[in-house]
């Protein structure tokens, strides 16, 4: 059986999130920087066959919203006929207060 292989699209705010992440990273450690930078373009790109890999995002329950893990952040991806990258956040971010943020929240 083939698979299905799904574009992956991140959304201008996770962009933006993932840049600023590897951005501070790089003032302490370049190499360490490069590191999260390759594991979350990895992770993002594994959704185009696995998008079912990733847990349901706890605190919502939302069957379509979906995690991985990227070192200490948390990739959050929406599995539609497209992977939509929705956010890239610090595990310890308050989750209330990224989602209340979130510019690419469905209403």
């Amino acid at each position: 059986m083939a698979s299905r292989h799904r574009t992956v699209v991140w959304a201008e705010s996770a962009q933006t999130a993932l840049d600023e992440v590897v951005t501070y990273i790089a003032q302490d450690s370049r190499d360490q920087a490069i590191k999260v930078l390759i594991r979350a373009l990895e992770a993002a790109a594994s959704l185009q066959a696995l998008a079912d890999r990733g847990r349901i995002v706890p605190e919502l329950r939302e069957p379509d919203l979906r995690e991985l893990f990227v070192f200490r952040y948390r990739l959050m991806y929406r599995v539609t006929a497209e992977r939509r990258i929705v956010a890239f956040v610090h595990g310890a971010r308050d989750f209330a207060s990224w989602r209340r943020d979130e510019p690419d929240r469905p209403e």
